[in-house]
């Protein structure tokens, strides 16, 4: 896999009670992500901005500010933690399965095994096309299982993708 543009190590929680990411290769997101996130979600506090805003000029609506002011700093939280957030992703191809790792509070580690995927689909919106990323989805028989890895290099996706593929062939199971 080419990790040019991805971000150094996966960042894990300093607590002793972390969940361990284990031995091997851990790949990452593209930097790119944290942008498309940003400017995602500032879209959205413009919108709760503009909308508050019109309730309180055009009609006179001043407790529209309670509303709004809570998913304005909501989102402004996210946006503070959405860089950090980026660097918890990783995931890790392994001899047997593809080791799926994201979170800073609540954690989650998940191991698809190679015969267990079902569909390896990548997509992207118009945000991730412009910045050049995709999201690369994992479907498993069982739905709790399903992996979404977002903001990966579009390269690297199909390249991902090509290689699960051909992994699932040599086993005869899965795709």
């Amino acid at each position: 896999m080419s990790d040019q543009g991805t971000f150094s190590e996966v960042l894990e929680p300093r607590s002793p009670n972390r969940l361990p990411l284990g031995d091997g290769t851990w790949h990452q997101l593209a930097r790119q992500y944290v942008w498309v996130q940003l400017i995602s979600t500032g879209i959205g506090l413009l919108l709760v901005l503009g909308a508050a805003l019109v309730g309180w000029l055009a009609f006179g609506m001043w407790w529209v500010w309670i509303p709004a002011g809570i998913l304005l700093v909501v989102l402004a939280i996210t946006i503070a933690v959405t860089p950090r957030q980026a660097r918890a992703y990783g995931y890790q191809l392994r001899d047997d399965d593809l080791v799926f790792r994201k979170g800073i509070l609540w954690q989650r580690v998940v191991a698809v095994p190679y015969g267990r995927m079902q569909l390896v689909d990548i997509t992207h919106g118009p945000l991730d096309r412009g910045f050049g990323i995709a999201q690369l989805k994992l479907v498993t028989a069982a739905a709790t299982t399903g992996v979404a890895i977002p903001g990966i290099r579009q390269a690297a996706a199909e390249q991902l993708r090509d290689t699960l593929i051909a992994v699932a062939e040599t086993r005869r199971t899965g795709l």
